[in-house]
């Protein structure tokens, strides 16, 4: 169990510290809307009397003057007020929920590679999305409750106590009635609110899962057992919502029990005075009045309890993000990278996922300024290899150097400005194509610009495209072609104009054509950069100044192309079977 599960937050304290301390200004001029709106009640309570004793029973001409305009400006007066306060509100509750979200996904996004392997987008879409929207909805009521609802029943029961004390404390016997079964409904109710965010982002993962795998799910006919699967996560978020708002409804269902005892004993104690003569029928309305407005704030009081629970639910699993901390140790003092095409060097890296080893003991070297290939068959660690040398995945046992500097002693983010990164699978925002280039560069110049466009063969396809470089790149890229999009990854890699360069499968996908464009472009791209390339096609990295050989997790052989088919082994075997199956 998390330190955030055995501690419940101060809802309160976490928002006002982190948040809301920011927009003090704002919150006090809804707090004091909010202190006219209550008023309003308390006044509008304490006018019954005169209305009742001095117009209805006594006929009095002025009074019905002076309490008519009364009347009028309390109600002229809680509108404006309430206007003003829910408008304030609004705007702070938005401002503040758009920061927690900007400070949750900037966390999450520093998090480990194995945080993220392990938790699932559409999970963390809803921690992020779902669960600060529900927070920023439920703030809004309880400091609506705060500031408004119980002003207003303090000066309705205050006029209550001006009428007769006894009456009151009559109106009030009910009271006992709530405290077990409030206290029982508001567990309930944060157990049941804790389970419908829990199942809200399963629902999300399944949803991000059906539209990222949409064409594997018709071609294999999967639709019915998707909705399936996607109908049994909304039954149970359905029953645990039903539940939380069984719990909720019961506290202000007390309220109107309480209420009705209430009523009934004022009526026959404080009924038997009236006729008795000892109490006029304005006191008795004035009382009533006061009695009746504060049942419905009395209500929505009661229902924030469970609200509150509901908040704490979603403030939970909010800080069980915020509380979830990075485990790479980044130095104090780090050591600046180099800034020439450096060499680097792997020694003795060992690396598990759980029981399953994936680097043993990997020794290689790949040389400054120069381009060194890892060859071996799927599950050797070739990938693995450039996320460690990023630091995406910290080895068990082992040491990188990159210019003679070990890797733990650079800056996270300077170690990671040092690669470019081209893969197999381009990785293309939803954005226009010069957006996917420029990441939000404002420095590059027009020239700087068409030059890295004709270098990576973009400008050979931009005239097909209706809005050129300003065409949309569409979701994950999919309006482009393999060959055109990593053409911009490479016009991205070029721009960003890094030492060392890494290519994961860079031409693999694409075909005979676009395969040979790419490749030119790649070349390009290497020249003046120490360069590792993985490639599962043997005759694309021929002309590698160093092959490595890597089997299991173990680099066990390395030399040149040529060098590597003369010893024969585990190359020659991949090359030799390669050239055989196309021959077939």
């Amino acid at each position: 169990m998390t330190e955030a599960k055995k501690k419940r937050p101060n809802l309160f304290r976490w928002l006002w510290t982190n948040y809301l301390h920011r927009h003090w200004p704002w919150l006090a001029a809804a707090s004091f809307f909010m202190v006219l709106e209550g008023t309003s009640l308390g006044l509008l309570a304490a006018i019954m009397q005169p209305m009742f004793d001095l117009i209805f029973v006594e006929g009095s001409t002025s009074a019905l003057w002076w309490v008519g305009f009364g009347i009028l400006a309390i109600f002229f007066t809680r509108a404006l007020s309430s206007v003003g306060q829910r408008v304030i509100l609004k705007r702070v509750s938005e401002k503040s929920s758009a920061e927690i979200r900007s400070a949750l996904l900037r966390h999450v996004m520093g998090l480990d590679t194995s945080f993220h392997q392990s938790n699932p987008p559409g999970y963390l879409i809803e921690r992020v999305q779902g669960d600060v929207g529900a927070l920023g909805a439920v703030w809004t009521s309880l400091i609506t409750g705060v500031g408004r609802d119980v002003v207003a029943v303090f000066w309705l029961f205050g006029v209550a106590l001006y009428v007769d004390w006894r009456w009151t404390a009559v109106a009030l016997i009910g009271i006992p009635l709530l405290v077990l079964p409030s206290l029982l409904a508001q567990g309930f109710v944060r157990r049941k609110a804790a389970a419908a965010r829990e199942i809200a982002g399963r629902m999300s993962t399944r949803l991000d899962e059906v539209f990222h795998g949409i064409n594997p799910i018709k071609l294999n006919a999967l639709e019915v057992y998707q909705a399936r699967r996607y109908d049994n996560l909304i039954d149970a978020r359905v029953d645990a919502e039903v539940k939380a708002a069984l719990g909720q409804a019961i506290i202000p269902g007390l309220i109107d029990i309480m209420t009705g005892i209430g009523f009934l004993a004022v009526l026959l104690y404080g009924g038997a005075e009236i006729i008795a003569g000892d109490k006029t029928v304005g006191e008795f309305m004035a009382f009533f009045t006061a009695m009746a407005l504060a049942f419905e704030p009395l209500r929505r009081l009661g229902n924030l309890s469970g609200a509150l629970q509901v908040a704490a639910a979603a403030v939970e699993r909010v800080l069980q993000l915020f509380d979830t901390q990075p485990t790479l140790q980044i130095p104090d003092t780090p050591i600046a990278p180099p800034s020439a095409a450096p060499s680097i060097v792997m020694r003795n890296v060992a690396l598990a996922y759980d029981e399953l080893p994936v680097l043993r003991d990997a020794n290689l070297t790949a040389e400054a300024g120069k381009t060194t290939a890892l060859v071996g068959a799927s599950g050797a660690g070739k990938s693995t290899v450039f996320n460690v040398l990023t630091r995406l995945i910290q080895p068990q046992s082992g040491s990188v150097e990159i210019g003679g500097i070990d890797i733990t002693d650079m800056d996270l983010g300077a170690l990671r400005g040092l690669f470019s990164v081209v893969t197999q699978d381009a990785a293309l925002f939803d954005e226009t194509l010069r957006d996917n280039i420029l990441l939000g560069r404002s420095d590059v110049s027009d020239a700087r610009l068409e030059q890295v466009l004709d270098a990576a063969h973009v400008t050979d396809f931009l005239p097909m495209l209706s809005s050129g470089l300003d065409s949309p790149a569409g979701p994950r890229g999919s309006n482009l072609s393999g060959g055109q999009r990593q053409r911009v990854a490479i016009a991205r890699a070029l721009l960003r104009d890094t030492p060392i360069l890494l290519l994961d499968e860079a031409t693999s996908a694409l075909d005979t054509k676009s395969e040979a464009i790419v490749q030119e472009a790649l070349e390009k791209l290497s020249k003046g950069r120490t360069t590792i390339v993985i490639a599962h096609r043997l005759s694309t990295i021929r002309n590698a100044d160093k092959i490595i050989v890597m089997d299991h997790g173990r680099v066990i052989d390395e030399g040149t192309h040529d060098d590597l088919l003369e010893r024969g082994g585990h190359y020659a075997d991949l090359y030799n079977m390669q050239f055989r199956n196309r021959d077939d």
